[in-house]
C-alpha cells in the first residue's frame, strides 16, 4: 500500500499562522473578540474565520505584499520531491485561506500541489469574504475545511499520512495511519495514544520518510517517539 500524505500549512508548511498575520495587518477592530468567542466554544471555527474575514480592509495589492514575505520551512519542497519520487500523493489541506496558501506555494515553485482550503473571496476593492466548499454539516469540530472528510476520501489502496501542528489536526489525526506531529500536535497525539512520530520541521519529517516508506514506522496505535522533542526555540 502507497501513502497519501495531508500536510497542514499554516505553521507547519508556513512558518507562521498566514491567517493570523493577515487578520493583526488589516482586520478592523473586533477580530479578537472573534477569535476570544471561538476559543470558548460559542462559535465554531467556521464561524470564527468567517466573521474575522468580513473584517478585512485591504486592496489585492497590500495583501500580496504581505504574502510575499511569509517564510515557509526551508526543507518542505525538498520532502514534496522526495514524496513525489516515492510515489506518495501530497495535498495540502488547510482550514486556512486558499489564495494565500497557493499564492505562497507559487513562489516556491510549488504551485502544482493540490491545496484544499477555505474559499477567500474578493467583495469589491477592500473587502473580502469566505466560502466553505470543503466544509460539512457533520463536521465534529465544526472547521471549514473537514479535514477528516478528505482523509476519508483517499483511495482505498492508499493510507493517510498527517501532518501538522495544532488544533485544526486534533480530530483528523485520530482517522490517521500515521501522523508526523508538530508543536501542540505533538502532546494531543501522546494523550490519545496515536502513532505518531515528533518532529521540528521537514528536515526530520525527509529524515523518516524512507523508514516509513518501508513500514518500520507503521505501528498502528500506539505512540512511536524517533525523535527528539524540538526545543522550544526551534518550534515556530
Amino acid at each position: 500500500m502507497g501513502w497519501n500524505i495531508l500536510c497542514d500549512f499554516d505553521g507547519t508548511i508556513a512558518l507562521q499562522d498566514v491567517t493570523d498575520a493577515v487578520l493583526v495587518r488589516y482586520a478592523r477592530p473586533g477580530w479578537e473578540l472573534i477569535e476570544a468567542a471561538w476559543k470558548a466554544g460559542r462559535i465554531t471555527s467556521r464561524e470564527c474565520m468567517g466573521q474575522q474575514v468580513a473584517l478585512l480592509d485591504a486592496g489585492r495589492d497590500e495583501l500580496d505584499a504581505l504574502l510575499d514575505g511569509i517564510r515557509i520551512d526551508p526543507a518542505f519542497p525538498e520532502f514534496v520531491r522526495a514524496a513525489h519520487a516515492a510515489g506518495c500523493r501530497l495535498t495540502v489541506v488547510s482550514d486556512g485561506l486558499d489564495y494565500a496558501i497557493e499564492r505562497i506555494l507559487a513562489r516556491h515553485g510549488l504551485g502544482p500541489l493540490p491545496v484544499i482550503a477555505n474559499r477567500l473571496v474578493a467583495d469589491g476593492e477592500r473587502g473580502w469574504r469566505l466560502d466553505f466548499p470543503h466544509s460539512r454539516q457533520d463536521c465534529r469540530v465544526g472547521s471549514g475545511t473537514c479535514k477528516c472528510a478528505v482523509a476519508a476520501a483517499a483511495p482505498p489502496r492508499l493510507r493517510n499520512l498527517l501532518i501538522g501542528d495544532g488544533q485544526s489536526d486534533f480530530c483528523v489525526a485520530a482517522r490517521a495511519d500515521y501522523v508526523f506531529a508538530k508543536a501542540k500536535l505533538i502532546e494531543h497525539c501522546r494523550q490519545q495514544r496515536i502513532a505518531h512520530a515528533p518532529i521540528g520541521g521537514f528536515l526530520e519529517a525527509l529524515a523518516l520518510l524512507p523508514s516509513l516508506l518501508d513500514g518500520l514506522l507503521d505501528t498502528p496505535r500506539e505512540t512511536v517517539s524517533v525523535l527528539p522533542l524540538p526545543s522550544r526555540a526551534s518550534t515556530p
